[in-house]
């Protein structure tokens, strides 16, 4: 089963228990219906900003959406294994990055973190949702648009924020970027 094939058949399991239609879960979420009938139809992986709107509506954890199976504490990922996922360009949206879960396996998580490669010619995505971040910038630069505030990161640079101000990253100077991102929703 692929990643979208997996978040399309999750999404819509946990709709139909909610008893939503889809045209009730895009006004839930925010999401747009083209979207979600995308989503749903296993044609994309969503952006995080989409998946978070979507499991807050559905009321799960992000994680939810995206975990194969349990495993036992901790969660080890090893970099070799994150190369292995980019070189195979698995996660890969259409908004110029590819995120990679590193708490695969762990259902109990309140936290959600991830490894995000940004392409060099991204495309400027927003999202607000319920929560807080924490960005670290591991390799090249990474634009922080907060509300209508503009940032530059470099590698070694942090950026910790309310989730709810519209917020959105993409890499800058002509070169791709690799941050960690660790997402906290409360539930």
């Amino acid at each position: 089963m692929t990643d979208a094939s997996k978040i399309a058949e999750r999404v819509r399991t946990y709709r139909e228990k909610l008893g939503l239609s889809i045209n009730d879960l895009a006004i839930k979420s925010g999401v747009g219906i083209e979207v979600l009938a995308s989503v749903e139809a296993g044609e994309v992986i969503p952006a995080l900003g989409v998946l978070t709107k979507l499991s807050r509506a559905l009321g799960q954890r992000l994680g939810t959406f995206m975990d194969d199976q349990f495993k036992p504490d901790p969660i080890i990922t090893r970099a070799e294994d994150l190369q292995a996922a980019k070189v195979k360009d698995e996660n890969k949206n259409n908004l110029g990055y590819s995120s990679h879960s590193l708490a695969l396996g762990k259902p109990d998580r309140h936290m959600d973190p991830f490894r995000i490669e940004f392409e060099a010619e991204g495309v400027d995505s927003m999202s607000s949702h319920e929560g807080e971040e924490l960005i670290i910038c591991i390799a090249g630069e990474v634009e922080l648009t907060y509300g209508e505030e503009k940032t530059v990161l470099r590698p070694g640079d942090t950026a910790y924020y309310n989730s709810v101000v519209r917020h959105g990253l993409k890499a800058v100077g002509g070169k791709p970027a690799s941050i960690y991102g660790i997402v906290f929703m409360p539930l």
